[in-house]
């Protein structure tokens, strides 16, 4: 599509200015901001989805310039100047499972939320096309499926080039070639190779592990849940149903401008005081054999770095986790809720609310990532980010469904 739409649904979700500001940007224009539900707005699932369901028969049918069996070429412009170089094209539904302790193809990063599920099926299910911010990790340290295509690009069609809103960069698009086509599924088959799986993780007969979703996990999760709805309804038939496959974008994961940045978590509708008392005591009652960690907790002029001796979780963003789940489960600040916040300048302002508090952490290096999810399973819900928030996938390929 060729106008600028808004940034994965997942982002500003306790700011709702952003999206305001979005739709006075975007105006009567057309715009894959009337055809996704962002996050911040799902609780009016229900409202929303006639009027998204109508513009997309409409984009489908007056918009949206359509191009068979495409992968498209993305070079990402950030708002730091820095490029993020990726490739848009569909995965096979057959080889993902988001399950705990999967040895698919095509793995989850972080635990999936099964009541996260539900709504974004809603959207899904019945839609006639599919908009996504899937992001796909490839382990690649030689950089020899995606960086090779860009040699290429002065020959390609440009099918889009245009300036992001609110100021998050630019953004690219070249529609490669059948013989590139084949070059980067050459490509993706060696890296996920026995011969390369052992390579890089030190150990022979791994089941092999290509793709690790870097964003977008429970979207994708809604995608696989609706194909296997289709399965069970249609049998065999669902096969050969576009419902089978999810756009997205891969990305390798050395890519330069990539840089893993932690999500932090903020209590909203707390006594903060009562807050920092049990987490001080539920950090001390661990006793886990992981490296000590720090989590810095604050609330306005309140502002202290609890260090925690013995962790359960290898992470920080396990640990801080954890107690969150422990909370919301008893219930113990009643309807207290908790949001995840990218970037620490919004985090500490939104911890300094009236009845708020803020967890602040290191983030996890990105080489431990393939080497986690492999070894160990998922990794805690909202564990990392890929960088800023405006520096997310933005909404600009569609995909026929139906």
């Amino acid at each position: 599509m060729a106008h600028s739409g808004p940034p994965s649904p997942d982002q500003y979700t306790a700011q709702p200015d952003y999206w305001e500001t979005a739709d006075t940007l975007v105006g009567n224009a057309p715009s894959t901001l009337r055809v996704i539900l962002p996050e911040v707005y799902l609780k009016e699932t229900d409202a929303r989805i006639p009027a998204i369901r109508e513009a997309m028969v409409d984009y489908l049918d007056e918009i949206l310039e359509c191009h068979p069996d495409a992968m498209i070429l993305v070079d990402r412009t950030l708002a730091d100047g820095k490029h993020r170089l990726g490739l848009v094209g569909m995965i096979d539904l057959e080889d993902y499972d988001f399950r705990p302790g999967s040895a698919a193809l095509i793995r989850a990063t972080e635990e999936t939320v099964p009541e996260r599920i539900p709504p974004r099926t809603i959207i899904r299910r019945g839609a006639p096309m599919e908009l996504p911010h899937v992001m796909m990790l490839i382990d690649d340290a030689q950089k020899t499926a995606i960086e090779p295509l860009f040699k290429g690009t002065a020959d390609l069609p440009v099918v889009y080039d245009f300036d992001l809103m609110q100021n998050s960069g630019h953004l690219k698009g070249y529609l490669i070639s059948e013989e590139m086509q084949a070059q980067v599924l050459s490509a993706l088959d060696a890296l996920a190779s026995p011969q390369s799986m052992e390579q890089k993780y030190h150990r022979s007969g791994l089941a092999p592990l290509l793709f690790a979703v870097g964003d977008g996990n429970h979207s994708l999760a809604a995608a696989k849940t609706c194909y296997e709805e289709l399965k069970t309804r249609l049998g065999d038939a669902a096969r050969r149903h576009p419902m089978r496959y999810a756009l997205c974008e891969i990305v390798n994961l050395y890519d330069a401008s990539l840089e893993f940045e932690p999500i932090y978590r903020v209590f909203f509708g707390v006594d903060p005081v009562k807050v920092v008392e049990d987490f001080k005591a539920y950090a001390a009652s661990l006793q886990g054999e992981a490296s000590p960690q720090a989590v810095r907790l604050s609330h306005g002029d309140y502002d202290e770095t609890v260090t925690i001796p013995h962790p359960v979780s290898t992470l920080a963003v396990g640990t801080v986790q954890s107690f969150v789940n422990e909370c919301l489960s008893d219930r113990r600040y009643g309807d207290a809720e908790v949001d995840y916040i990218h970037g620490e300048d919004v985090a500490v302002a939104l911890g300094a609310q009236d009845g708020a508090l803020a967890f602040l952490f290191d983030g996890m290096e990105k080489d431990e990532l393939f080497p986690t999810v492999i070894f160990d399973g998922s990794l805690p819900r909202k564990a990392f980010s890929m960088g800023h928030a405006a520096d997310k996938r933005f909404y600009t390929e569609a995909r026929r469904l139906g």
